[in-house]
């Protein structure tokens, strides 16, 4: 009984001084995000830099755990399968929180709220309402809400996949489709910036934003959430909304 005490307690004292040096290798670690940058004011690209609303709010998040953000560009259909195989531990990229993705990921609160708007082309007078997309011919971008809503609500309307948010808003510019259903910040952002389009009026849905988490990384959670708490108490969080939503996106 005796050797059995001494022999543990060693091994205890060991255990403990591996995980509190893991912990503090975790608190300076960088954290691997993953994003789609082609959905302004989200997350773009300029001057060969990421920036937007959310490239921002992460940065912001990492600065609050002394952790640095390390970003990888990758497809939105893309997104949560770098998480499942390991390749990274957040993906944040407009990523509605839905049954089907908690599924296989876990996802910080909500920190903004979207939804799904329609949009057409300048002087379009035959859309005019989600009813007048039935039959219609629609862009949408692959792996994203957008699809999976019109399949549903609209199935007899004729969607038009393609890889990135610009293409997307290109085809109805040019004609190519008759609208493009995605969310509502990058719609917004798009009639403003560039022109000869609009919004129908009202949301074809109401969701939510979240942070895409690994599923074993269940204390990321809580500490990014902690974070944002801090954020919005500060008035960080607001400052961002103020700068990247400026005439708002309610």
């Amino acid at each position: 009984m005796s050797f059995i005490k001494h022999t543990v307690k060693p091994t205890l004292l060991a255990l403990a001084l591996i995980g509190t040096s893991l912990s503090a290798m975790a608190a300076g670690a960088p954290i691997k995000a993953v994003t789609d940058a082609t959905f302004p004011p989200m997350e773009f690209t300029e001057n060969q830099k990421m920036t937007g609303f959310d490239i921002e709010l992460v940065e912001a998040i990492g600065k609050k755990l002394d952790r640095p953000i390390q970003w990888t560009n990758v497809d939105f259909k893309g997104l949560i399968p770098s998480l499942t195989a390991g390749r990274a531990d957040i993906a944040v990229s407009a990523i509605y929180i839905t049954p089907e993705r908690q599924q296989v990921v876990n996802f910080t609160q909500p920190y903004l709220a979207g939804g799904l708007v329609a949009l057409v082309k300048e002087g379009n007078s035959t859309i005019n309402s989600a009813e007048d997309l039935k039959g219609k011919k629609i862009s949408v971008q692959t792996g994203t809400k957008s699809v999976e809503w019109l399949h549903t609500h609209i199935p007899d309307a004729q969607t038009v996949e393609v890889e990135k948010n610009q293409q997307m808003f290109n085809l109805v510019s040019i004609g190519r489709v008759d609208a493009a259903v995605t969310g509502k910040p990058a719609a917004f952002q798009y009639a403003r910036t560039r022109g000869g389009v609009k919004i129908l009026p009202g949301s074809l849905t109401s969701e939510e934003y979240g942070i895409a988490v690994r599923k074993d990384e269940a204390a990321l959670v809580g500490e990014m959430n902690d974070a944002l708490k801090q954020l919005k108490a500060d008035g960080s969080y607001q400052q961002l909304v103020d700068k990247w939503f400026p005439n708002s996106v309610k």
